[in-house]
């Protein structure tokens, strides 16, 4: 038996661009002086168009298949998608589809970069309060809307 899921493609794009536009405020006018700081970056740093290009289409690309996989991860633990019964409240799905997907697989990968990239502790805050902000948005907007 396998749960019976149809991917929202439009709940997708929307968490992406939403997804985006996080993480644009987030490094950006939020905390892009201490993460420039914490990464080792010249305070005056300006990355040239080019790599400005490449880093979002890489991040868009990153957000696509990470929503794509919440998406599955959200749903397929409602009783509906098995056809076994009725489902609690969709925040439910989104909240801990969120918070174990950064707990189990973020969360572990940071620590990495800190135990063996030499990368600070602030550093890890902003990175991983950035992940799981964003994962939270990206997990409720598609259980919510599916």
């Amino acid at each position: 038996m396998h749960p019976e899921l149809h991917i929202n493609y439009l709940a997708v794009l929307v968490a992406v661009i939403t997804n985006f536009i996080f993480g644009s405020v987030w490094y950006g006018p939020l905390l892009g002086k201490t993460w420039t700081k914490e990464m080792g970056l010249p305070s005056n740093f300006q990355p040239n168009q080019k790599e400005m290009f490449r880093s979002m289409g890489l991040m868009i690309i990153g957000s696509i298949l990470t929503a794509y996989v919440l998406f599955y991860t959200t749903n397929v633990w409602r009783a509906s998608s098995w056809k076994a019964g009725e489902d609690q409240a969709d925040w439910v799905y989104g909240f801990y589809s969120g918070i174990y997907t950064w707990l189990g697989f973020y969360v572990p990968l940071l620590l990495n970069s800190v135990a063996f990239e030499n990368k600070s502790w602030k550093l890890f805050a902003i990175n991983a309060g950035y992940n799981l902000i964003s994962l939270q948005v990206v997990a409720m907007i598609l259980s919510y809307w599916r």
